[in-house]
C-alpha cells in the first residue's frame, strides 16, 4: 500500500488545488476556531458556555462557510471541486458501493483505534464531551442534522482539500494523509487530547481510503454514522 500511495504522489503531488496563499488562510481560520472552540468548551464542562443547541447552530454554520471558503479557492485556482469530493455517481450501485466501503472503513477503524489507543476511548476520555451529548428529541433531531453536517464538510475539508493540497505543497501523498490527519486531530483537540489522539489515528485510515478509492464519500458515509451514533455508544459505555 505504501509503494501505491508513493506512486500516486509521482503523478499527483504537482497539482494545486488552490493557492499557497489560499491554504495559508485557511489555516488561520482552522487555529482561531480551533482555539475558540477549546475556550467555548471549558466553558460549558464549567456550565459559563452556550446551550448545547447554540454550539450545534455555531458548529454547522462554522463548517458550510469554511467549506464555501475552501470551495471558492479551488474555483479560482481553476481546479474541478470534484477534487474536493470525487466523481459524480454514475449509478445506485456506485453509492451503495461506496456506503458498503464506508461500513467496512468504520468497522476496521474502530477496530484499530480499540488495538492502539483503546484506553484513550474509554469512561474518562468520553466524559470530556459530555458537555456536547443530546439530551431530548429536539437536541437529537439536530444532532443528527450536525453529524450530516460534519460528515460532508469536513470530510471535503480534511480529505479533501488539506489532504491533497499538502500532498502537492510536500511533492509526497503520504506526507499529505500525515498533516491532514494532524489538523483533523488538532481541530477536536477541544475534546481532550486522548480523544484527539483517537481521532488522527483514525483520520489517518480515512486519508489512506481516499486515495485508495480516489473520493470522499465512503468516508463521509462513515463519519456520518460513526457521529450519529456515538452519544447513544457512549451512554452505554458509561453504563
Amino acid at each position: 500500500m505504501a509503494d501505491n500511495l508513493s506512486g500516486q504522489g509521482e503523478a499527483k503531488a504537482s497539482r494545486l488545488l488552490a493557492s499557497p496563499w489560499h491554504t495559508l488562510i485557511v489555516l488561520a481560520i482552522w487555529g482561531v476556531n480551533t482555539y475558540s472552540s477549546a475556550i467555548h468548551a471549558g466553558a460549558s464542562r464549567a456550565g459559563m458556555g452556550p446551550g448545547r443547541p447554540g454550539i450545534y447552530l455555531r458548529t454547522m454554520a462554522f463548517e458550510i462557510v469554511l467549506l464555501g471558503i475552501v470551495a471558492a479557492g479551488v474555483w479560482l485556482r481553476g481546479a474541478s471541486l470534484r477534487n474536493l469530493f470525487g466523481a459524480r455517481w454514475a449509478s445506485v450501485g456506485q453509492m451503495f458501493r461506496d456506503l458498503g466501503i464506508g461500513v467496512v472503513l468504520l468497522i476496521v477503524a474502530t477496530a484499530v483505534v480499540s488495538i492502539l489507543g483503546g484506553h484513550q476511548s474509554g469512561p474518562d476520555a468520553n466524559r470530556a464531551i459530555q458537555f456536547l451529548l443530546p439530551q431530548n428529541s429536539v437536541e437529537m433531531v439536530m444532532w443528527v442534522a450536525l453529524s450530516i453536517t460534519a460528515a460532508i464538510c469536513e470530510e471535503a475539508i480534511y480529505r479533501g482539500y488539506f489532504q491533497g493540497q499538502f500532498a502537492a505543497l510536500t511533492g509526497n501523498v503520504p506526507a499529505g494523509i500525515v498533516i491532514s490527519g494532524l489538523l483533523f486531530g488538532g481541530a477536536h483537540l477541544y475534546q481532550g487530547v486522548s480523544r484527539a489522539f483517537v481521532i488522527f489515528v483514525s483520520a489517518i485510515l480515512y486519508g489512506v481510503v481516499v486515495r485508495w478509492r480516489g473520493t470522499v464519500r465512503p468516508g463521509m458515509f462513515a463519519h456520518g454514522i460513526q457521529d450519529c451514533v456515538a452519544p447513544v455508544l457512549i451512554r452505554m459505555m458509561g453504563r
